[in-house]
Parts: structure tokens; C-alpha cells; sequence
């Protein structure tokens, strides 16, 4: 094993190697890998690691993003950018290339340490830090995915409520859209998702493709049963103020259950740390004295 580290080290130096002369050597294809649906530039990343990762990724690792050619793999990431809210600050080929990026520099990072330190660390160390670079920009998706349905799920059954209100006053179910967000985009994140409903509306979708738009981009449960009651209630003519009524009501009952759901898993949790830390500490302190006693035969 001993003989084989330094083989290991030597083969991973020439890959970087070929790897940066590759990429300076190869044409520039930036342009042709940022193709924006709307043809603007990208929204700046409010993850400083995403913005730094950014020019790398285009001066080192898009040409190699652009090889990748699976059509599932690629929908899977473009789906993932849609419902994490990044997908005006990355596209799918920026994505594969910071993958690749982390999944390559760490190793590297790890290999110039362990030659300078001589730390003589085991090649499991090397490949565990190689799958957590590349999971790095997946991890910050599936934060931001996190973060914006945990908002949706608190904000959505009082939007409904204020969309039934606005309907009963006299607005159409667009217009209470309209006056909704007027008072709170830029605030939340159902907010900026229900403008873009009203921006889908004024390009010519209809209002149930542009509903479907918005269960799309959030792919939450809550989400799409809210919006299979409104294209139902589109299509049958019923009362639209009604069904969003008894829509909050619904949603609130299941925020209820979910709650109490998870309080019940909290206590249990909790038994974890109690016998593992704080029982112990309790014994030490009622039992100690008495062993000590015991041992100098008082």
C-alpha cells in the first residue's frame, strides 16, 4: 500500500495537469453554453461559493459540462433549478461544471497538503472529498429548494385567505393576484412565484397552463392541490371565493397535523441526548460521592 500512494499521487498530479492544459489549449465556449431563455445575463448568486465557483467553472470545466450529453440526467438538474429558485442564477451546464470543478480541486487541494505535510493520509480520504465536491452544488440546491418551500408552506394559507377576501370584494381571481402582490413582492418568495402567474397570464398563457407553471417551479403538495382546486374551479363554474375558503381551512388542518406530527418526533428525539449526556452526568453526581466514600472504607 505503502508503494501504491505515491502511484496514486503521481497519476492524480498528470490528470490535473492534462486537465489544465486541456483547457487552455480548447476553444472558448461560453457563449454557446450560456443560452438563457430570456437571453439576459444571470442573477447574481447570493452564495458567495456559487459566484467564486463561476469564473472557474468557465475557465476551466464548461467545455468539459458540455460532453455530458444524458437527456435524464440533464431534465433531473434543470428540474432541481427550477424548484431550488436557481434557475436565473445557473443554468444546466454551469451546474455540471461546478460539479466537476469541486469534484476535482478538493482532491487536488488534499493531495498538495499531504504532500506538504506529510500527513499520509489513506486514498479513502482523497474519494471521499472528491463525491463531497462534487455533491457541494447539489447540497446548495436542495438547501435553497428547502428554504423556499418551508416559506411557501407558512405564507400560503394566509395568501389564500387575502385571495378569497379580494375575490368577495369585487376582483377577479387575476386581479386579487394583482393587489396581493402589488403589497408584498420582494417580501416572499409565494409572492415573486404568484407575479410570475400574472407575468405567464400577460404573455398569452392561459390561467391554468400558468397555474401549472407555478405547481411546477415550487413541486409542492400543498402547491398543486391548491392549484388543481382552482383549474377545477375554472372548469365546473364554481364560486371561486368558497373553494379558497374551505382551500385555507384544509391547509391550515394539515399545517395542525403536521405540527403535532412533528412534536411527537421531537420528544422522542430528545431521549437520545438525555441518556446519552445528561443521564450519566446526573449519575456521576448523585452515585460519585457515595462510591468515593465507599472506596476509602468510610
Amino acid at each position: 500500500m505503502n508503494q501504491l500512494l505515491p502511484m496514486l499521487y503521481i497519476l492524480i498530479a498528470g490528470v490535473s495537469i492534462y486537465v489544465f492544459v486541456s483547457t487552455l489549449f480548447a476553444k472558448n465556449e461560453d457563449s454557446k453554453a450560456l443560452q438563457w431563455a430570456s437571453g439576459n445575463e444571470p442573477d447574481k448568486s447570493k452564495s458567495g461559493l456559487i459566484e467564486m465557483s463561476r469564473s472557474l467553472t468557465h475557465q476551466f470545466t464548461i467545455q468539459w459540462a458540455l460532453k455530458v450529453k444524458s437527456q435524464k440526467r440533464r431534465k433531473d438538474i434543470e428540474k432541481l433549478l427550477l424548484t431550488s429558485g436557481l434557475s436565473s442564477e445557473l443554468n444546466v451546464d454551469e451546474f455540471i461544471g461546478m460539479q466537476i470543478l469541486w469534484g476535482i480541486l478538493f482532491p487536488i487541494i488534499l493531495v498538495i497538503l499531504n504532500f506538504a505535510l506529510d500527513l499520509e493520509w489513506s486514498p479513502i480520504v482523497f474519494v471521499a472529498f472528491a463525491i463531497f465536491g462534487w455533491r457541494i452544488p447539489v447540497s446548495h440546491a436542495n438547501a435553497s429548494r428547502k428554504t423556499r418551500q418551508t416559506s411557501v408552506r407558512i405564507d400560503l394559507p394566509f395568501f389564500i385567505d387575502l385571495l378569497a377576501l379580494a375575490t368577495e370584494a369585487g376582483l377577479d381571481f387575476q386581479g386579487g393576484i394583482q393587489r396581493i402582490v402589488e403589497r408584498t413582492r420582494g417580501k416572499s418568495v409565494l409572492a415573486d412565484e404568484l407575479n410570475g402567474v400574472l407575468r405567464d397570464i400577460t404573455l398569452g398563457s392561459s390561467r391554468s397552463q400558468a397555474m401549472r407553471g407555478l405547481a411546477n417551479r415550487l413541486d409542492m403538495n400543498e402547491v398543486s392541490s391548491f392549484v388543481n382546486v382552482v383549474i377545477d374551479a375554472d372548469s365546473t363554474g364554481s364560486s371561486i371565493s368558497k373553494v379558497l375558503k374551505d382551500q385555507s381551512n384544509q391547509m391550515r388542518l394539515e399545517r395542525f397535523v403536521r405540527a403535532e406530527k412533528e412534536g411527537a418526533a421531537a420528544s422522542q428525539k430528545i431521549l437520545i441526548p438525555l441518556m446519552i449526556f445528561i443521564l450519566p452526568a446526573v449519575m456521576i453526581m448523585v452515585f460519585a460521592p457515595v462510591a468515593l466514600n465507599f472506596m476509602q472504607g468510610k
